[in-house]
């Protein structure tokens, strides 16, 4: 849709059981959808959370080191709410050198067996490096094992609304229980940013190093310098190579989960076309003001029959100006609403789709109180809501 020609678009209304649509026009231009070799991608914007893209979203698949994100998480709460602090020092167990350290064979940060670890080390190894021992070595310092840790990882998982994650251990190292999904991967990779924002910095450090190990940034795109300052990649046997990425450029912030890649140089091609694209064949576009009346609903019962839902803060959405796609808005709510109704309760919300896929939802409120009506208005709409659904 050409963002010139949204201005002069016809907006039109049909009610029909509490759904009230609106349609955009489409733009005459070309439809021009990405194409992409992921198997699996999901990818919002952060300010408005528009939907950009999404293929097989909620697929569940191995997390591999994407698992970290989580493990991450849970280290950074503890620092948050002052029940951990980054200059407290963990043991190296030799469980935790043997299956994530040097003679492991996988990503690590060289820490030596029977040394201690501050945790500002570890959380910065896990951000750079990936490293497997930095996950244990946090998992058995901060929980007691690995196992009790892993407790905290599906327990934040739960609470974070993550619906297809399940963890098994603290490194996503291969294990049949370990399982997420790209909708999940990009909703813990924006809780991360915008929650832990001086933390988030370490991914986009373009090395680390460690008992005199210097390591470079395992993200391939942090050295490209294109605007990605995080997160994390992976491989899963059977799956293929996976990413996790974050784009900042000109005032605008993606964030793509992507996984199903034959090779680690498809991905790093593929995951920046993807990026290029969402930076640079979008507009944004405000559908509605806040406090602007979406649709009017009917209230059973109540002292005047209809009230209107709005938005409390603008909506706004980002259109690829080189689509013809529609885009649908649908005012949905429980048809009829039951009097009494509170000023600024939220009694629905607004639901934006892009050629039958939902980009963005905002929850709608009553614009003002309704009381309850009179006997007769009750009995009214008690006949008419006989007889709707009597039709």
């Amino acid at each position: 849709m050409a963002a010139t020609t949204l201005s002069s678009c016809v907006r039109s209304c049909r009610l029909f059981v509490g759904t009230v649509v609106l349609l955009l026009a489409a733009s005459p231009a070309l439809s021009q959808t990405v194409e992409t070799k992921a198997k699996q991608v999901y990818m919002v914007e952060q300010e408005t959370g528009t939907v950009l893209l999404s293929r097989e979203a909620d697929t569940v698949v191995a997390p591999a080191s994407n698992a970290k994100l989580m493990t991450m998480d849970v280290a950074l709460d503890a620092i948050k709410s002052g029940t951990l602090a980054l200059s407290s020092a963990f043991p190296v167990s030799e469980y935790a050198w043997r299956t994530g350290g040097a003679p492991s064979g996988t990503s690590t940060m060289f820490a030596a067996i029977k040394s201690s670890v501050p945790v500002s080390a570890l959380v910065t190894a896990i951000a750079v490096q990936f490293a497997n021992d930095a996950c244990l070595i946090l998992a058995e310092g901060l929980a007691g094992s690995e196992g009790a840790f892993v407790e905290k990882m599906n327990a934040r998982a739960r609470a974070l609304g993550l619906a297809a994650s399940r963890f098994a251990n603290a490194t996503g190292l291969p294990d049949p229980r370990n399982q997420t999904s790209m909708r999940d991967l990009v909703t813990l990779a924006r809780h991360l940013q915008e929650t832990y924002p001086d933390f988030y910095s370490a991914y986009a450090l373009p090395d680390f190093e460690w008992n005199k190990i210097r390591q470079r940034n395992r993200n391939p795109l942090i050295a490209a310098n294109i605007g990605v300052d995080g997160l994390v990649t992976g491989f899963a046997e059977g799956q293929g190579f996976s990413i996790v990425a974050s784009m900042a450029r000109e005032g605008r912030r993606v964030f793509l989960a992507a996984g199903g890649f034959a090779t680690d140089k498809e991905r790093t091609e593929e995951s920046r076309k993807l990026l290029d694209w969402a930076m640079t064949d979008f507009a944004r576009k405000r559908l509605f003001e806040a406090g602007e009346t979406v649709a009017e609903a009917p209230v059973y019962g109540g002292a005047v029959p209809r009230v209107a839902l709005v938005p409390t803060a603008p909506v706004d959405i980002l259109l690829q100006t080189s689509s013809q796609e529609k885009v649908v808005a649908e005012a949905v709510y429980h048809w009829p609403l039951k009097s009494p109704v509170a000023k600024g309760a939220v009694v629905g919300r607004l639901v934006v789709t892009r050629g039958g896929k939902t980009i963005r939802e905002v929850p709608l409120e009553a614009a003002e109180g309704v009381e309850e009506g009179p006997l007769t208005r009750r009995a009214a709409d008690a006949l008419q809501e006989l007889l709707f659904f009597w039709l």
